[in-house]
């Protein structure tokens, strides 16, 4: 049965459609689990309700879309020989992002969603628990 994604992907030209089809499996692999959805007009992979990447072609590049997060703020080293902005990572399809690269940034987008479901505690409720620690 043909998903959204695979629709998106089969009419895309054959060198483009090769290039994000590995990137698909690259990031499943990565992300075990996860829900593909089309958002903002591009394949996304969700976990757990959260956007963790997404995936899309245009005429003259492919691309890798962080929408959410820091990951490519933080990464800016990483992404010099690139053309990448705070949202968006741009390559050939004959040349792929590396596997490293791409894998660096979904556990940096992973961290953050789990970061988001870790329930933060008041700078007063820390200073309570500090203190009954060291009362113990």
């Amino acid at each position: 049965m043909a998903t959204e994604i695979d629709d998106y992907l089969a009419a895309l030209p054959s060198v483009q459609r090769r290039a994000l089809g590995q990137l698909r499996t690259q990031l499943h692999a990565l992300v075990p689990g996860a829900d593909e959805a089309i958002k903002t007009r591009v394949p996304a992979l969700r976990f757990k309700g959260k956007t963790v990447v997404g995936f899309g072609a245009a005429a003259q590049h492919l691309a890798l879309y962080v929408m959410f997060g820091d990951a490519l703020r933080s990464m800016k080293a990483h992404l010099a020989r690139f053309d990448a902005t705070a949202r968006v990572v741009r390559f050939a399809p004959d040349a792929p992002l590396p596997p490293a690269l791409v894998r660096k940034i979904v556990r940096f987008r992973l961290a953050e969603i789990a970061a988001a479901e870790t329930p933060t505690r008041s700078k007063a409720s820390r200073q309570r628990r500090k203190n009954r620690a060291k009362a113990a």
